[in-house]
């Protein structure tokens, strides 16, 4: 039975409720990631996350307090990152008392129970737009007062992570927070963009992006354009893997592989033994210990598709925290491949001092070094 219709009765009462709330503040239009304006009483005080792993920018605005205004967040952040969910639940036990949800895209979504928690905003990621725009959700929630945004940091995050950065800095009441996030990224990038700019015949090793190594026995998932691929670029490296996939996301031949015999091979990983116990894949991440990073990186090397490269002769092969992929930090991404890429010219450079940088002024969780490895020890 359609759940939109259990909730219909109770959604005229629902309504009143919400527009007596979001009369104390002030209601605006913002315009979210889409392009769609939507109405939001301002600031939220109730949030519904569309992803777990939005805390990852909810924390950098909310840093004293990240789940002051969280209400309900769907249940992928201990399955995804388990060590970086860890982390936070030491410091905040009260997140696993949180109601948790399914996701949009696979249809087990629960708007009854995001009804009941009256929430000012649901947070959605962009690639459940067309699953939540075919099951009719924005209509059906609007009609009950709860507004959706869509932000991104996962499809075209190189150009939607400043606008959305600021998306939820106007929902939170915390626009300068965002500015000064917003302005931190910008710098860090531009160490690694500012030298390379400044190099006029730059050598642009060829670079193998495996997604998520090892979490399945198929190979080789990859990365086009966008995500690390453009990550690799903006690093100072050709991705080899933009001829083979035209979006975001896709896959590469094994044989494609060793046709391109790539100079570099950088496998993304994490904690997902919730995911696939004991699984092949790599658990670069917070704590993660990293001479069993190592190992597990070099058996994923045995395989067909890269016995004998280039990559894996010279020792250039790497693992890097797969949640970059989906969260604003990015840029500590972009100056770590970019070491990989061109060691002599960001000898100086230190991705590890960004990163605790960023846990220091924006983070409410302490750093643990371990987002990633490489079999070359000069590396």
């Amino acid at each position: 039975m359609n759940i939109f219709n259990k909730v219909a009765s109770a959604a005229l009462g629902l309504a009143v409720l919400f527009s007596g709330a979001a009369s104390a503040k002030d209601k605006v239009k913002l315009t979210d990631i889409t392009g769609r304006e939507v109405e939001v009483a301002v600031p939220v005080e109730h949030v519904i996350l569309g992803e777990g792993r939005q805390m990852y920018f909810v924390a950098a605005l909310d840093t004293e307090a990240p789940f002051s205004r969280v209400v309900g967040w769907r249940d992928d952040f201990k399955k995804a990152d388990l060590d970086g969910y860890n982390a936070y639940l030491e410091k905040f036990p009260e997140m696993e008392k949180l109601p948790t949800f399914g996701g949009m895209k696979d249809g087990t979504f629960d708007i009854e129970q995001a009804v009941a928690l009256k929430p000012d905003v649901i947070i959605m990621n962009i690639d459940a737009k067309t699953a939540t725009e075919e099951a009719g959700y924005i209509e059906k929630l609007g009609k009950v007062g709860i507004p959706l945004v869509y932000v991104d940091f996962r499809e075209k995050p190189m150009l939607h992570t400043e606008p959305s950065m600021r998306l939820i800095g106007q929902l939170f009441g915390k626009e300068a927070r965002a500015e000064e996030f917003i302005a931190f990224r910008a710098a860090e990038i531009a160490k690694v963009t500012d030298v390379l700019a400044k190099v006029a015949d730059l050598k642009r090793p060829n670079v193998f992006m495996e997604r998520a190594g090892g979490y399945s026995d198929d190979c080789c998932m990859s990365f086009g354009n966008e995500n690390f691929g453009q990550m690799v670029a903006l690093a100072g490296g050709t991705n080899m893997a933009s001829d083979f996939i035209p979006g975001t996301f896709g896959t590469v031949n094994p044989e494609q592989i060793i046709a391109s015999n790539p100079d570099q091979v950088v496998i993304t990983g994490a904690n997902w033994e919730l995911y696939v116990p004991g699984g092949a894949w790599v658990g670069v991440g917070p704590g993660a210990d990293a001479a069993k990073s190592a190992e597990k990186l070099a058996k994923l090397m045995e395989r067909p598709a890269f016995t004998g490269i280039k990559a894996v002769k010279d020792g250039n092969v790497h693992a890097i925290w797969h949640q970059f992929y989906n969260n604003p930090y990015q840029f500590v991404a972009i100056q770590q491949i970019a070491k990989w890429l061109h060691p002599d010219l960001f000898k100086d450079l230190d991705p590890d001092q960004t990163f605790r940088t960023l846990h220091e002024r924006f983070l409410p969780v302490d750093y643990r070094p371990g987002y990633w490895v490489s079999l070359n020890a000069g590396n």
